[in-house]
């Protein structure tokens, strides 16, 4: 398996993990019974399962962006040692952020962002 391949299997395995945290914070506060029922009322979560939600959200808003360029690429053909570089920048600048969103750590978040969003430009340029 390619790089770039790998990397987007990663990405989903990590994006799939995230979602984790949140689920154990509305078990924690509201219990099994209503995290396992249709949630039909409002709800809270402490400020670290709110963050945690919003670090799936986040994960979840990602991934079909940057599979589309993984598979555009690995398709056209125009898979590279810069789209190789390009997925493994995407792949842990995301694990920087996921740890340094659901830590509540802003600057270094946002800086993670950007590192991922490099990833993406990187495999994007190689497509066109």
């Amino acid at each position: 398996m390619t790089t770039e391949l790998s990397m987007l299997a990663y990405t989903a395995i990590l994006t799939v993990l995230l979602a984790f945290p949140s689920t154990l914070a509305l078990i924690q506060t509201r219990g099994l019974p209503f995290a396992a029922g249709n949630r039909d009322e409002a709800y809270e979560l402490p400020a670290w399962g709110e963050r945690a939600a919003r670090t799936h959200r986040n994960a979840l808003e990602n991934l079909p962006v940057f599979a589309a360029l993984v598979l555009a690429a690995h398709v056209s053909g125009a898979t590279n040692d810069t789209t190789a570089l390009g997925a493994t920048l995407f792949f842990w600048g995301r694990v920087a952020h996921a740890v340094t969103y659901l830590a509540g750590i802003p600057w270094v978040r946002t800086g993670a962002f950007g590192v991922s969003l490099v990833g993406l430009v990187m495999i994007a340029a190689q497509i066109v």
